[in-house]
């Protein structure tokens, strides 16, 4: 029985005669689709909006939430929900006609007398004709719902509601919902823009609401359960439902994948609302297409033996028309993509399971045919282990992987080695060489040298081409750790390999250069790196890593303008292009924030960095890393933000010492003593230069290389310490030798800055003269390379010896112009950190509580209940690795080392605790 439902403002309703006015009863709730709101909002005043979806899609919920809107918009709304009793059309117009009557019953008035008197297609016409001209003399404007138009079968129904689209007045709006199309022409309303269309696609919880329905039902529910089952459903609401009794009973997510690969709730649902609506031939078609994701015309004729692809695909836009649980998900080439609803195809595919095996496998060995032969490597590859031809599988993955590394493209070679079984991949040399340089690009050193010893042991049987493989595998690895002698020891093999090999991943010329430059051998390196650009046929990728090192080479000169030429040029080609090129630009942006700090352009700096410091720190090299995290926390020290400032220190710390390189290590080190001392926290920085010192006689002796780099570090925080302790003439003894060890190696930004630096140290033993030579000399060669901030960082005292240079006149008007330009720089970076109000520790402190996200409360307030990290993980519904990852942010943000003095902060600085909200 129909039910109408009609909002009036300002009068009672007058029922027409003839009519049944019932009190509607309220959908069930659900949780409001604020995007689909919105979008339904914005077509308030189109002539129709058309709504389709199956029984349980929440078509009817979100009319009911529409029409709320509506109202609150000053909209009369008259609503209709048919039912299969009424499919006669005397009883349809009788209800039609007391929905909008219940708004204005001189509306329908004279169309009730009209169709009193016979009920053909001329006194239907005329009673439409009727309704629409008193609808449009009424001052307000009326949206006409019609739920459930499914039900309907008479042509006269369908003609009288086709002439009451043709005819609307602007004032009359008029929403149609159905679970499938319907009989009417929508085609001059589409063309004029006058129709809005949602379907199956639209009505769909996202996840977000998938989650909160749930939630509302359930209290509270584990976040990756939730997302199983908004995977599993496709945020389909009945599915959705069907799953709460069980969820509610304490069965998670595990229960509700169980359940649907059962199939015999949502069997019964599908046989009932989609597949009895099916003719043979489709149903035949859809349990085939089930064993595969995705499918389109030319695949599905094939898995069925057909060759006309042509009229498959008028089939598929049948039924995707017909709203039955299958979409169209893009298209590709020629081809349209359409898919299946997730639970759907868990029914058929248990229909398909009750077939013989050998028939399962020759659709899947159909289907990876289909797909290796159009370049769909991924799922080909599933469909052959599938088809149980886990050979053919391995072939496809072998014959693609050279192509996918020299394109940079390792994250997808990555999944379709997982997808192998393990013995194919151990008997086949190539594959192993594959993971082996999928271990090196996930940093997983522990891995890729095992894989190395195993391959070593059968170097006997490796080709020539497969041994070029493993020079290159271990000169990789000794970049990864920051070894300079290994890639010297290894230089013979890597120079070895031919001009035109076509390496697997990062050519022999990249790692070449690297050790070039950290030999100081600047200038050879370019000159190699230009010659593997120029080799035919190499990868756009890899000429973007080359110009990228060559950039870096210019850096470590102390060449900042070549250098940030050549790496902008760099980032903006690699931005942009998909995921192969991501490491390639993060590299580059890690590098050019160098470039950007060193003018001083500190927010600028930390703009570029933020976003990607994340991918630098898992897949860049050692040297954009180090660059990066230092970057980030002088830039955010200068800029007031200490407490950030000291989390991106402590990171690159954490980096340095997890993977044994003490270059790195240095360098955090010294740049954490240096914080100590502006502090005035002597003790600490005594125990940090403790660290140092064991460093430097680690690396004593060192000529050239990363390992030189490491010595040179080590004696520069050992000067560091005698300024501050006004041990002057330690300290010119000390940074005297720097200067000659550094102007040999070809450093010149660092030597500038130990030049100045050496000029406060002469200036504090007495020795002015010597002071302002030094001085000029940094000066000189600081205003060559366009340095600020090298020289800026060198001391505190660095301005007054700057006042004092120019307060003697200093000789050459251009030093003192650039003089001037770095006090200005100097007094321009107080004035921004004394802006955000973080100059003090004590600012810095009270900032703290803003800082910590909701998430990392959580975990903090966990900690505080004495919970261990695996206890907390199971409370949050995360992994305990995500637990130490936030728990090492806590600490960075709240300037501790443990968890006992994370507790005592957050009580110190009254941080609220935050209730955890899965469990």
């Amino acid at each position: 029985m129909s039910r109408s439902l009609a909002v009036p403002s300002g009068r009672r309703p007058e029922p027409v005669a003839g009519a049944k006015l019932l009190a509607p009863r309220p959908p069930r709730r659900l949780v409001p689709r604020e995007a689909l709101q919105a979008r339904l909002l914005q077509a308030r005043r189109q002539r129709c909006v058309l709504v389709q979806g199956p029984a349980g899609s929440g078509k009817t919920s979100t009319l009911v939430a529409w029409r709320q809107a509506l109202l609150a918009l000053d909209f009369d709304v008259a609503w209709l929900s048919l039912s299969a009793e009424d499919c006669a059309p005397a009883r349809f117009f009788d209800c039609l006609l007391a929905s909008i009557g219940a708004i204005d019953p001189d509306a329908v008035r004279e169309a009730a007398l009209l169709l009193g008197q016979g009920n053909d297609d001329s006194a239907l016409e005329h009673a439409v004709i009727t309704v629409v001209q008193a609808i449009a003399s009424r001052p307000r404007e009326l949206v006409l719902m019609l739920d459930d138009l499914q039900h309907l079968q008479d042509a006269r129904i369908f003609r009288a509601l086709q002439w009451l689209l043709d005819y609307a007045p602007p004032k009359l709006h008029l929403a149609l919902a159905s679970r499938n199309a319907l009989p009417l022409s929508f085609v001059r309303l589409r063309s004029q823009g006058l129709v809005s269309e949602f379907d199956l696609r639209d009505l769909r919880f996202s996840a977000e609401e998938t989650g909160r329905f749930l939630r509302e039902r359930l209290g509270s529910i584990d976040l990756r359960d939730m997302q199983a089952l908004h995977e599993l459903t496709d945020g389909w609401v009945a599915g959705l439902q069907l799953f709460v009794p069980g969820l509610q009973a304490g069965r998670g997510a595990a229960y509700a994948r169980a359940q649907a690969r059962d199939a015999q709730v949502f069997a019964r649902y599908f046989e009932r609302e989609v597949l009895a609506h099916l003719a043979h031939e489709d149903l035949a078609l859809l349990t085939r297409m089930a064993v595969c994701n995705r499918f389109s015309a030319s695949l599905c004729a094939a898995l069925m033996g057909q060759q006309d692809a042509g009229g498959m695909a008028l089939r598929l836009a049948r039924l995707d028309g017909g709203n039955l649980f299958i979409s169209r998900v893009g298209g590709h080439g020629r081809d349209d993509w359409y898919r299946v609803h997730p639970l759907l195809r868990e029914t058929l595919m248990a229909r398909l399971e009750r077939r013989p095996g050998a028939e399962r496998r020759a659709l899947h060995g159909a289907a990876w045919r289909w797909f290796e032969a159009h370049g769909h490597i991924g799922e080909a590859v599933r469909h052959a282990v599938l088809a149980g031809d886990a050979h053919a599988a391995a072939d496809i993955v072998q014959a693609c992987a050279p192509d996918l590394m020299a394109k940079g493209e390792l994250a997808a070679l990555g999944g379709l080695m997982r997808r192998l079984p393990a013995a194919q991949v151990q008997a086949r040399l190539a594959l192993r060489l594959a993971a082996a340089y999928l271990h090196m690009y996930a940093r997983n050193i522990q891995a890729l040298e095992s894989e190395l010893a195993q391959l070593q042991a059968q170097w006997d049987s490796l080709d020539m081409q497969q041994r070029h493989d493993m020079a290159l595998l271990r000169g990789g690895l000794a970049l990864q750790r920051d070894d300079t002698e290994a890639l010297l020891a290894l230089a013979p093999q890597l120079r070895a390999i031919p001009d035109d090999r076509q390496p697997l991943f990062a050519g022999r010329c990249h790692l070449l250069a690297w050790m070039l430059m950290h030999r100081d051998a600047y200038g050879q390196a370019r000159v190699l790196l230009d010659q593997a650009a120029q080799q035919p046929g190499s990868a756009p990728a890899r000429r973007l890593i080359g110009r990228c090192l060559a950039g870096m080479s210019y850096a470590l000169e102390g060449r900042m303008t070549e250098a940030e030429q050549l790496l902008r040029e760099v980032l903006q080609e690699a931005q942009g292009q998909g995921a192969a090129r991501i490491g390639v630009a993060s590299m580059a942006a890690g590098l050019l924030s160098d470039m950007l700090y060193e003018c001083n352009e500190l927010e600028a700096a930390c703009s570029l960095l933020e976003p990607r410091i994340e991918v630098l720190e898992r897949a860049s090299i050692p040297d954009a890393v180090l660059r990066a995290f230092v970057v980030l926390a002088c830039a955010h020290w200068l800029t007031g933000r200490r407490l950030q400032a000291l989390g991106h220190l402590q990171r690159l710390e954490d980096y340095a010492a997890r993977n044994g390189l003490d270059r790195l290590l240095a360098h955090a080190l010294r740049l954490r003593m240096r914080l100590h001392l502006k502090q005035g926290q002597t003790m600490q920085a005594d125990m940090v230069f403790g660290r140092i010192e064991v460093l430097g006689a680690r690396h004593a002796g060192a000529g050239k290389g990363t390992a030189a780099e490491t010595w040179r570090t080590t004696e520069r925080a050992r000067a560091d310490m005698r300024l501050h302790w006004n041990d002057f003439g330690a300290a010119v003894d000390c940074l005297g030798a720097l200067v000659q060890r550094t102007a040999s190696a070809g450093r010149l930004r660092t030597l500038a800055a130990l030049q100045l630096q050496l000029a406060v140290a002469e200036s504090g033993r007495g020795n002015q003269q010597g002071a302002r030579h030094q001085a000029i000399e940094a000066l000189r060669l600081g205003h060559r390379l366009g340095l600020v901030r090298s020289l800026l960082d060198v001391s505190t005292n660095v301005p007054a010896l700057l006042d004092a240079l120019l307060a003697d006149a200093v000789p050459d008007p251009v030093l003192a112009f650039y003089a001037r330009r770095l006090l200005d720089a100097a007094a321009a970076t107080r004035r921004m950190g004394a802006a955000s109000g973080g100059a003090t520790d004590a600012a810095a402190e009270g900032s703290a509580a803003d800082l910590l996200n909701a998430r990392e409360r959580e975990v903090l307030s966990l900690v505080a209940q004495a919970m261990p990290n695996k206890k907390i993980a199971r409370v949050l519904g995360v992994t305990p690795h995500t637990v130490k990852w936030h728990l090492r942010k806590v600490y960075s943000k709240l300037g501790v080392a443990e968890r006992g003095e994370a507790v005592a902060r957050m009580r110190d600085l009254a941080l609220p605790r935050e209730t955890p909200r899965s469990r």
